[in-house]
């Protein structure tokens, strides 16, 4: 599925919010057959959206990540307003780690018109768009890629890593609990991911609000260890707390106007 309908879309949305949503009430609720509804949640399960169960459907949370492709679609004009925005605080003739991430990759499209920067990543996704750009330098990071999203992880990544010492760290999550824990599901990812942190000066983590509703298992950082946080609406006052005692710093990537963070 290339796309997702205006249906989908909503229908995702609102199995983010309540965790799961079952035939009969979407029917209702779109007025459309029930056989609609069934055609709808089994292409969002078969891309890895939602997991089916008899009657309905649930958002992924656990032990396993949504699937590369459907994470790419999830939240894509935030993800986008993100990268633009963290881009932007980044300045020309600077040297950067990159990690893996769809939100990473909205990062690197956007430091394309930036001069002088030297990118260091694990991303091949974000190391091909970055390409395009005549004045950046890219560095490649070696060890084993990921065939699902073209993630660079491993030992060897890690110790290419401890070579650097970088102005920027830009790292993603894929949740964030309300303790302010930083969360990812591969634990070769997330060493790579410490290890980007302790040789940046400064490191900025770009997640969508939809990382406040999720869950992983494994442990990256804690956001009072991050330097700016940039996110597209202002999180829970608990994040907000979290960051303000860390002095970590948090950007909204509005759709216009830049929003405050709650007091």
């Amino acid at each position: 599925m290339d796309q997702l309908s205006p249906r989908q879309t909503e229908i995702l949305e609102r199995a983010r919010r309540v965790g799961r949503v079952d035939v009969e009430g979407l029917s209702v609720h779109f007025d459309v057959t029930p056989q609609t509804i069934r055609r709808d949640l089994n292409e969002l399960c078969d891309d890895g959206y939602l997991n089916r169960f008899h009657g309905g459907a649930v958002y992924p949370a656990g032990v396993q990540n949504v699937a590369y492709q459907s994470r790419r679609q999830l939240a894509a004009d935030e993800k986008q307003r993100i990268g633009a925005r963290a881009a932007k605080l980044i300045p020309d003739n600077s040297s950067i780690i990159l990690n893996i991430g769809t939100t990473t990759e909205q990062v690197a499209h956007a430091l394309k018109g930036h001069d002088g920067l030297m990118v260091i990543t694990n991303n091949l996704n974000a190391a091909n768009d970055l390409r395009e750009a005549g004045s950046v330098e890219i560095i490649i990071a070696g060890g084993v890629v990921r065939q699902s999203d073209g993630g660079i992880i491993g030992d060897a990544t890690v110790d290419f890593m401890r070579q650097f010492k970088v102005d920027y760290a830009v790292i993603g999550a894929s949740a964030i609990d309300n303790d302010g824990t930083i969360l990812d599901f591969d634990f070769r990812e997330v060493r790579v991911a410490q290890e980007i942190i302790r040789h940046a000066r400064r490191t900025i983590l770009v997640s969508d609000s939809m990382k406040f509703e999720r869950s992983a298992p494994i442990r990256i950082a804690n956001l009072s260890d991050i330097d700016i946080f940039v996110t597209d609406s202002p999180p829970p006052k608990a994040i907000v707390d979290i960051c303000r005692h860390g002095d970590t710093r948090i950007e909204i990537a509005a759709p216009e106007s830049r929003e405050q963070v709650p007091e």
